[in-house]
């Protein structure tokens, strides 16, 4: 039975701490190249870049213990959706506290839905990005709970063709990188695990494909310039796998705001996305 005593409380602050070295990681999680040197390079004329979508990584240490604590076993678990919003450019070394709120629990019937919430300082107090994290749990729900909100998913202009099209392969490698950023959950490279949990083999992690639309997003809506993003939310729709080719699209809609499409050969990966620019 999921532990519902946690609803409502805030953990944390948490505490990481992070230099060049794990930026460049990350960057390369997502999927830099060499040539962009902007996100790779430390020693660059006007500095390193951090890609936004870095604020997830923060989650990785708290959301194991939080889980334990919610007597929620890790192969129960899927990413539903992830938000955004950012307040300021996260400093490429530093020191972030993250402040982590259990914000509801809800029963699906067939699954558990939890929120969790999250603020992020640097070590100044100043406020640099919040998250909204949804994960949906297979098998714990059905306890004649609270059903949730329902979020409706905003579809893409259908009446028009994307304003950008960008169609990247995903390295066979990327998911063993990108899990050097913290996210160690062996969904992601445990062939065994990852069939325990009804799948083929193991799939990139979520917050992956998430970080390469954001990078790709910044490329042909932002002129490269991160600080211009000021959110980025989707919804988790299917899984990608390495080796998998990626399309992102993206559609102006007006005032700055993007709606965002990510998806395989499959079909949609990541759907509802949304992005605003400054």
């Amino acid at each position: 039975m999921i532990n519902l005593d946690l609803v409502g409380q805030t953990l944390g602050p948490y505490e990481m701490s992070y230099t060049w070295r794990d930026v460049v990681i990350y960057n390369l999680g997502v999927g830099a190249k060499a040539t962009d040197l902007h996100y790779l390079y430390e020693r660059r004329r006007g500095g390193l870049k951090v890609c936004p979508s870095f604020a997830t990584v923060t989650i990785y240490e708290p959301l194991f213990p939080i889980l334990e604590k919610l007597n929620v076993d890790l192969k129960t678990v899927l990413h539903g959706e992830e938000f955004v919003k950012f307040f300021e450019p996260i400093p490429p070394e530093g020191k972030i506290l993250t402040e982590v709120k259990v914000s509801g629990v809800y029963d699906k019937v067939k699954a558990a839905l939890i929120l969790l919430d999250t603020v992020s300082t640097d070590k100044s107090g100043k406020r640099l990005f919040e998250t909204e994290m949804t994960l949906f749990c297979k098998g714990l729900g059905g306890w004649g709970g609270d059903p949730g909100p329902k979020r409706e998913i905003q579809p893409v202009p259908a009446n028009r063709p994307p304003d950008f099209s960008v169609v990247e392969k995903i390295p066979e490698i990327q998911a063993a990188l990108y899990r050097l950023s913290g996210d160690y959950n062996p969904l992601h490279i445990d062939p065994e695990f990852a069939q325990a949990a009804g799948f083929p083999r193991p799939i990139l992690h979520g917050l992956c494909t998430f970080g390469y639309a954001v990078r790709i997003f910044i490329d042909q809506s932002c002129e490269g310039k991160v600080e211009r993003l000021r959110s980025f939310g989707c919804r988790f729709a299917s899984p990608v796998f390495p080796g998998d080719n990626i399309k992102v699209e993206g559609w102006h809609i007006g005032n700055g705001t993007y709606a965002i499409r990510v998806s395989t050969e499959r079909g949609e990966a990541l759907s509802g996305g949304r992005a605003q620019v400054k």
